[in-house]
């Protein structure tokens, strides 16, 4: 069997062992949609009004597909290694011709295909609720890529987490522990302006705040306020997310064990 065909049959397996479990189906969808409903809906945008949400609902597009970008490959790829290394499972994998880079990659395809069904249910229901318009232009286009980029990044750093982690629980909590921080502190929600000005150039650390500047540009039209990353457009963005992603995807591999 051929790279592409073991690739395709793990694939397939992965993807009908997350059909089966209705209950991951189910939050997978609606964490998204509650987030939207509260923040967009209940809590809602003043803008120039100062404080958190202070900027027009098309801005914080970027901050809604941020969350399925960062949590849903976390803890998926993270607590699939966990059950796989309790099950023995990469024992017996280590049998058969399928690589570790295989195993992962097919893994990242399952992810971003849900991923990529969430983010048109957000973008669907963000114009729906919130009133943001997001532009329909070639630009938009570019949003695929920084999706995808931005999940095989985190399952990467997933698959590093199941290795480290000694349990499927620890997975949760060490995922949690890593993407609260991320999420408010990569220019999604909280704006640069209101962070202290000693902090602000932490933020270009994380990898999350150059999928948010590139989405919040091909959604919104512009960046927004400006943050530690004046001078990087979409292109820059883009690049910078490619790079991050080859490298947490190529070292969430060679973690994932031959042998339990």
């Amino acid at each position: 069997m051929t790279v592409l065909g073991r690739t395709r049959a793990e694939a397939a397996a992965a993807w009908r062992s997350f059909l089966r479990r209705r209950t991951a189906v189910f939050f997978t969808f609606f964490f998204p949609v509650l987030l939207v409903l509260i923040f967009g809906a209940l809590v809602g945008t003043r803008p120039t009004g100062g404080g958190l949400f202070a900027e027009p609902p098309g801005y914080y597009v970027a901050g809604y597909l941020a969350v399925v970008v960062l949590f849903t490959p976390l803890s998926r790829v993270g607590s699939e290694v966990a059950r796989h290394r309790d099950g023995n499972r990469f024992e017996k994998l280590a049998t058969t011709p399928l690589t570790r880079m295989e195993w992962l990659l097919a893994h990242t395809l399952v992810n971003v295909a849900v991923i990529g069904l969430a983010t048109l249910l957000i973008l669907g229901l963000v114009a729906l609720v919130t009133g943001a318009v997001i532009g329909i232009s070639p630009a938009l286009a570019l949003l695929a890529p920084f999706v995808a980029l931005a999940v095989a990044l985190f399952c990467g750093l997933g698959a590093l987490l199941g290795r480290l982690a000694d349990s499927a629980d620890g997975v949760v909590a060490a995922s949690n522990a890593i993407a609260l921080p991320l999420l408010f502190l990569s220019e999604t929600f909280v704006t640069p302006g209101l962070l202290p000005a000693w902090f602000r150039p932490v933020v270009g650390l994380s990898p999350l705040t150059y999928f948010a500047r590139g989405a919040r540009i091909v959604t919104y039209g512009r960046a927004g306020p400006v943050g530690v990353l004046p001078a990087l457009g979409w292109p820059g963005a883009l690049a910078v997310l490619t790079v991050l992603a080859v490298a947490f995807f190529a070292a969430g591999a060679y973690a994932l064990p031959r042998t339990d």
